[in-house]
């Protein structure tokens, strides 16, 4: 007899963000050089838990300095945030922004809001600013590289990571924190002049998509169908193109608004109605319980292009019906 299987009702752990630890090795750095006078730097490492990110052990390392020169400066030419007398730089391995869209401003380094002003709340409670120039960095061992596993490229963060964080804590594997980035990808395309968003659903849509739109404007949404059109609208787009899948396609289709399978399965009862109904002619659903298998019944009968068809024009229908104020297209693979 097969070993049953354990549900873990371990609780998953949380971390910092890459922010709150940021702005611990600051305050450490600049007690130092308050102290000493001279060049400090701290380093922290991201604490391990629960999450898929990144960034996940990575080593930050922050040096405040009275000399520019001692201090280590992302290669992207770029504007310092001023912070009394102190001149905040992206070190290396944290990004530069050069694209419109995004909480921090174009040109400065890719420092997002919380944590920026934690690191100025530790600079006002531990300085007498007496205006004596000085220079600090923040940078992130092997951010660069690290960088090329996100969509900070995309999004126009070049050079390095983001230092990012908004409670101060990772929530392991979120949905909320995935939404979070599709939001952020399609804020920098419409701040760049894009009315229409492409949005796709798997790795073979995102392919096709590159070869015929600009990369800026498309967006990998996973299987969040709703939320991601509800997105689309809010930030005033006029039109958006979902490229998927026939199976994906097909669940849009019959009303899901979310593709996962944990949300439902394809009705292929139904499916062989509106076949029947539309195409007129009859597919055998006991023989095959997946879309690609009837696909290769219709070949036979020489109506896969208007199995298609019907497919394109009824989610467009769904998807209309929920965003009124939308043009929408599918492009099906």
């Amino acid at each position: 007899m097969a070993k049953k299987r354990e549900k873990s009702d371990k609780p998953l752990r949380k971390g910092y963000t890459t922010g709150l630890h940021a702005s611990f090795a600051f305050k450490s750095a600049l007690e130092a050089f308050w102290a000493t006078k001279s060049t400090a730097t701290s380093i922290t490492y991201k604490m391990d838990n629960d999450d898929l990110d990144v960034t996940k052990g990575c080593e930050i390392v922050v040096s405040v300095s009275d000399k520019f020169e001692n201090i280590a400066i992302n290669r992207i030419a770029h504007k310092p945030y001023t912070i009394g007398s102190l001149k905040l730089f992206a070190g290396v391995g944290v990004g530069v922004v050069t694209k419109d869209g995004l909480k921090p401003p174009k040109g400065y380094p890719a420092i997002n809001p919380t944590p920026l002003k934690a690191i100025e709340d530790i600079y006002a409670h531990l300085c007498r600013d007496e205006g004596i120039p000085t220079y600090a960095s923040i940078s992130v061992t092997n951010g660069e590289n690290l960088a090329k596993e996100t969509a900070n490229a995309k999004v126009g963060v070049l050079g390095g990571l983001s230092i990012l964080g908004t409670t101060g804590y990772v929530k392991p594997i979120s949905a909320s924190a995935y939404m979070d980035s599709i939001k952020t990808e399609l804020q920098v395309a419409k701040s760049n002049g894009y009315n229409q968003a492409v949005l796709t659903l798997g790795n073979s849509s995102f392919i096709y998509a590159k070869k015929h739109y600009h990369e800026i404007q498309i967006v990998e949404i996973g299987n969040f169908v709703y939320d991601a059109l509800a997105i689309v609208q809010s930030l005033g787009f006029q039109s958006a193109l979902f490229v998927c899948g026939i199976g994906k396609a097909t669940k849009v289709m019959q009303k899901y608004k979310n593709t996962h399978n944990r949300f439902g399965s394809i009705d292929f009862v139904t499916l062989k109605e509106q076949i029947q109904k539309e195409l007129g002619v009859e597919v055998d659903i006991e023989s095959t319980k997946t879309v690609k298998g009837i696909t290769q019944q219709l070949e036979k009968l020489n109506q896969v292009d208007n199995f298609y068809k019907m497919i394109q024009q009824e989610s467009i229908k769904v998807l209309e019906e929920w965003f009124k104020t939308l043009t929408i297209s599918v492009t099906i693979l």
